[in-house]
């Protein structure tokens, strides 16, 4: 990140930056620094990241990433349910886990430190929120309400 590249994203277009972090340990002292240049030239910084097990999979670690995103401007904009790819099972939780954790930071987290909890279905079919009644069962309903098969974790 360079003050070169900000200035190039400057524009009389709307542009967003999003940063992808899954752990508060990542918010250093350079990320923060290079954060900055964004939002000193204007453009909005929203962030994404992967529930992953063993990483940030608990509650308490969920809350301090999403409030030190705030703290530094960047609203916490997706939590992506970890993709099917091949090696890394280890990481993925069952949907109904992280929708519990979702559940439980309802009460912790204002509005606009809470992600959307989203799940990229298999195949291209795009994004569904996991908040929402789009998965039942082993069934997963997309934008366009066609069904695809989701197998439990």
């Amino acid at each position: 990140m360079t003050p070169e590249l900000v200035a190039a994203l400057v524009s009389d277009k709307a542009v967003y930056v999003v940063v992808h972090c899954n752990h508060a340990n990542e918010l250093t002292d350079k990320v923060r620094t290079a954060t900055q240049l964004f939002l000193k030239a204007g453009i909005p910084l929203l962030s994404q990241s992967t529930l992953l097990r063993g990483v940030n999979d608990k509650a308490d670690s969920l809350e301090i990433l999403f409030r030190k995103l705030v703290e530094m401007r960047i609203k916490p904009y997706y939590l992506h349910h970890p993709d099917q790819a091949k090696g890394t099972s280890h990481f993925r939780l069952p949907i109904a886990e992280g929708q519990g954790l979702m559940k439980k930071l309802l009460g912790r987290l204002s509005g606009i430190a809470r992600p959307h909890y989203m799940l990229d279905i298999p195949g291209g079919f795009g994004k569904v929120p996991l908040d929402g009644g789009y998965i039942d069962g082993e069934t997963v309903t997309d934008w366009q309400g066609k069904e695809h098969d989701y197998p439990a974790e």
